[in-house]
């Protein structure tokens, strides 16, 4: 009997080794892979860490009931009263000299876009950061066309249309209304 109860013991010993070997490795692989990651690709990295991967491949809402909840949320006109604030932010700036003229030069485009993350999710346009930082040639242009828009005092419809993703807010969830939009905007206009 005794002899079982130092063969249990020995098990037991052996048993607990090899659960903490496993865990030393899960955890260095984990490490190892997350460091690799942020040298690749810093925003899947993080977003894995802000919240557990939700697989693709469970149920998906109809997509005509996703297309009626979210158009009732965005295309319905709502008539808000702004006269009242509007008045009243008039008037708290009646007194404030205007600024001058604001000329945007192919050097400000080049430090805005230098101080850009790179992989930021891109809009409509598709272009990374990283492609503009490397693309100098670019700035002057996008410098003249950021001055048009200034000076028309409007930006052009597709600076300020973007790709809306639903994200689920729960896994396998079939409800539209348990889904959130992001939205990404084209990466020059964040700028």
């Amino acid at each position: 009997m005794q002899k079982l109860t130092e063969c249990i013991g020995d098990l037991k010993q052996r048993i607990d080794a090899c659960g903490k070997r496993i865990r030393q490795y899960t955890e260095r692989s984990t490490r190892f892979n997350q460091n690799r990651l942020f040298q690749s690709d810093q925003k899947r990295l993080y977003k894995s860490l802000e919240r557990p991967m939700i697989s693709g491949t469970g149920p998906v809402p109809n997509q005509a009931d996703t297309v009626v909840f979210w158009r009732s949320l965005w295309s319905e006109p709502v008539n808000h009263n702004e006269r009242p604030w509007t008045e009243v932010v008039a008037s708290q700036c009646a007194g404030i000299t205007p600024m001058d003229p604001v000329i945007i030069t192919p050097d400000d485009v080049a430090e805005a876009v230098r101080r850009a993350q790179n992989w930021k999710s891109p809009g409509l346009d598709g272009l990374h950061h990283y492609w503009l930082k490397g693309f100098m040639v670019c700035h002057a242009v996008l410098a003249r066309q950021f001055q048009e828009a200034l000076n028309q005092k409007s930006l052009p419809s597709f600076f300020t249309t973007g790709i809306t993703h639903l994200v689920p807010k729960d896994q396998g969830a079939t409800d539209p209304s348990k889904y959130h939009p992001i939205t990404c905007l084209p990466t020059i206009y964040r700028h």
